[in-house]
């Protein structure tokens, strides 16, 4: 029920993803009034899909504690989330009040033994290959071992989404060398290298211009800063779209060049679009729970749902785990002690 675009794009983006996936299903939680006139013009749909009727909905600007003490009481956001946790549902996903959602996932669904706080990851386009960032605004500032926790999330993220064996992990900083950054980066520098091999490999400090390079399959960071580099990305990718538009209709000669490159520029459209990686995973709890840009259309939702999807049907949660039980132990497998890199994205 939330977002900027009301329910109509949710059941859009869940039809969108039927034909993707045919084997989903999906319990939709809101107010029947609303929900049921939708999903009876979506026949498809309707014939995998059932709506719980919730008499609350969360608002928009609603602050978290407020959300949670009164959401607990039949809301559609905290009967989503509990239906990850009875499992009846393998996830939950929602385009509502970001801080509420998180809220809720972690009063309910509760973090995973070992892991401090959860975070928030997100998929990145790179020049390389999509690479995972948390924390990217679930914990503003944060300690060594929030870092090392979030190193250890990613690390499994990795494992689960893009089937690799050892993700390489960086953290990001100001700079490379070692004495530069804050005493708590440093520190969990100094952690990671020593557990480099349990489930992932420590490339080392990174900076903002790897993001994009996709230097690392990982990139750690806390909210604050994570946030920033996110919603600068963003927007800087409008620009250059909107940069480029204006260009390719200033004269009729940039009219016919772009006729001529028009499969090329449509390539390009849809490597920048923010939709296609459209979903921020809670990491860290003992549930996959799946926040949506609560402006994004039916064909961003639509990522989103695959990439809750993708998370269960690749047992996030059982990785986290493998990785908390693996962190400490050095690796003794020849594959990659002392080459961490010539195993980037290897895959299982």
């Amino acid at each position: 029920m939330g977002g900027d675009n009301g329910p109509e794009i949710v059941l859009d983006g869940a039809a969108m993803a039927l034909r993707e996936r045919p084997d989903m299903r999906f319990v939709f939680h809101g107010r029947q009034d609303e929900l049921g006139p939708l999903l009876e013009g979506r026949t498809p749909l309707a014939a995998v899909s059932e709506i719980r009727h919730c008499d609350i909905v969360i608002a928009m600007d609603a602050k978290p504690s407020q959300a949670l003490r009164r959401g607990r009481n039949n809301s559609s956001m905290w009967n989503a989330i509990a239906s990850v946790k009875s499992g009846e549902a393998d996830a939950a996903i929602s385009g509502g009040n970001t801080g509420a959602l998180m809220a809720m996932s972690t009063f309910c669904l509760r973090p995973i033994k070992g892991i401090s706080r959860p975070a928030i990851a997100a998929i990145w386009p790179t020049l390389r290959a999509d690479t995972i960032v948390l924390d990217v605004g679930a914990t503003v500032g944060g300690d060594a071992q929030q870092l090392v926790d979030f190193s250890i999330l990613g690390a499994a993220m990795g494992r689960a989404l893009f089937d690799m064996r050892y993700p390489t992990v960086g953290l990001l900083n100001v700079g490379v060398e070692e004495a530069k950054g804050l005493e708590a980066v440093k520190e969990a520098a100094r952690a990671l290298e020593a557990a480099s091999g349990a489930g992932f490999v420590y490339y080392g400090f990174v900076e903002g211009d790897d993001i994009g390079k996709g230097t690392v399959d990982v990139v750690v960071t806390e909210g604050f800063a994570g946030n920033i580099a996110l919603k600068t990305a963003e927007g800087t990718a409008r620009q250059v779209g909107s940069y480029l538009r204006s260009a390719l209709k200033e004269t009729w000669q940039s009219r016919l060049g772009a006729l001529v490159a028009m499969t090329a520029l449509k390539a390009l459209s849809r490597k920048m679009d923010p939709r296609t990686v459209n979903g921020g995973v809670f990491l860290g709890l003992n549930g996959v729970v799946i926040k949506s840009h609560g402006g994004t259309d039916a064909t961003g939702f639509k990522s989103a749902l695959g990439l809750a999807y993708e998370m269960a049907r690749n047992k996030l949660i059982e990785k986290i785990g493998d990785g908390m039980t693996r962190f400490g132990s050095t690796s003794t497998d020849p594959e990659i002690s002392g080459q961490p890199d010539k195993i980037k994205a290897t895959p299982a």
